[in-house]
């Protein structure tokens, strides 16, 4: 029952998500073999091991044992490649052969009632840069910054779908980790609201605190059973002389210029640099590599980066779950992975949807922003994205009269 499919499956955070909210994940779809190889050896969930490009939907369904009739969601975060075609003598082929193409490709073919798919904060910005004919009617919104998830929810909207989607600060729905994703919920009837946060910062408005980094992983600390790359000699030397919760800018100056080399004189903030965590906040994002130097990080006490097991108990895996390959690439399965409650939050959602128990009224009564950003929900950015094309057709008339 409620069985799923589930494509860029990773090392299945997303999708213990989507399990613990009462799906049944039948198939997975995911090229990478290390990723593959960690769901066959804690599943017995069928694996393709293929791009998708190179998987018809019917082989999909006939590895899962399903008929299309017979799948209730499908769930997936396809990379955000970039939508461009100039220049490349392969360039159409490359447009169609997106990733995000491929996704939309089995949901026209499957036609679930229910998707979820998953990405990053990019989305939201990124531009179509060209367009192959049969998709000129987006001739008109090239180059607008939003217009790939334009494209891309109004492909969906082609299909009969109901479209809601927001950038979700993970932390939020009970993950000890502050990583921003979109979400982006399709329903074969009416809009499925966002689902309302659980947790904020300072517990306000009814919701719990956030999970902090010692809720997370302070049970670890005395354990000798640690995996991790060691820091790099150049940071060890710096970071002997932070605390917890510090970062480069708490040394003295000429340290701190000495530390940083070129980059002291860069603009942004640079708060990844030579980076302690703080055990009362929730880690930071995640990354493929915790010992780069402008993503550093490095235990609030100890003289190490974190270890894989934190990692994966930040990402919520549970501790039973073994991840195949060597550290370098555990470290990237489990800093690409999505958190497991920020699945489930979807997951239960789309769930209460199904089951009738969602509230239209959900998203105006919620009190507690989803993310950091503005602008940011399905709602807003679309306004924003309308007013940008009007702007640009604007300019567009007055170049031609120029002329």
């Amino acid at each position: 029952m409620y069985n799923t499919i589930s494509l860029f499956s990773g090392a299945m955070g997303l999708d213990l998500g989507i399990e613990k909210a009462g799906f049944n994940i039948r198939v997975c779809v995911e090229m990478d073999k290390w990723a593959a190889e960690t769901i066959r050896r804690n599943t017995n969930i069928p694996v393709i091991e293929k791009d998708l490009n190179l998987v018809p939907t019917t082989e999909i369904l006939d590895v899962a044992g399903l008929k299309s009739e017979d799948v209730t969601l499908v769930v997936g975060g396809p990379p955000c490649q970039a939508f461009s075609t100039a220049g490349k003598q392969r360039g159409l082929a490359d447009f169609r052969g997106n990733v995000i193409i491929q996704y939309l490709r089995v949901i026209n073919d499957v036609r679930p009632p229910y998707f979820i798919l998953e990405n990053v904060r990019g989305l939201l910005s990124a531009k179509l840069n060209a367009v192959p004919e049969e998709y000129a009617e987006y001739e008109c919104v090239k180059d607008v910054k939003g217009s790939v998830i334009h494209f891309v929810t109004n492909e969906f909207k082609k299909l009969g779908y109901s479209i809601s989607y927001a950038l979700l600060n993970a932390a939020n729905y009970g993950v000890p980790e502050k990583r921003e994703r979109i979400i982006i919920i399709g329903h074969l009837g009416g809009r499925v609201p966002i689902p309302s946060p659980t947790h904020s910062e300072k517990g306000q408005y009814g919701t719990s605190h956030w999970i902090t980094l010692r809720d997370a992983i302070g049970d670890l600390l005395d354990s000798d059973d640690q995996h991790y790359v060691p820091l790099r000699p150049k940071s060890i030397e710096y970071m002997k002389l932070l605390k917890e919760g510090q970062n480069w800018r708490s040394l003295p100056p000429d340290v701190a210029e000495r530390a940083m080399g070129k980059a002291y004189k860069l603009s942004g903030g640079k708060t990844g640099f030579l980076r302690r965590l703080n055990w009362d906040e929730p880690s930071p994002t995640l990354v493929t590599s915790p010992t780069m130097p402008a993503t550093l990080l490095c235990h609030p006490t100890l003289l190490r980066p974190l270890s894989i097991e934190e990692y994966a108990r930040i990402q919520q895996f549970p501790d039973n779950w073994k991840f195949e390959g060597n550290i370098e690439t555990v470290y990237k399965q489990i800093g690409n992975a999505v958190p497991v409650g920020l699945g489930y939050a979807a997951g239960k959602q789309v769930m209460n949807d199904i089951l009738g128990k969602t509230d239209e009224n959900e998203e105006i009564n919620n009190r507690v922003n989803y993310s950091r950003y503005l602008n940011a929900t399905d709602n807003q950015a679309e306004k924003m994205f309308e007013k940008s094309v009007k702007s640009k057709i604007l300019n567009y008339g007055k170049i031609n009269n120029e002329d």
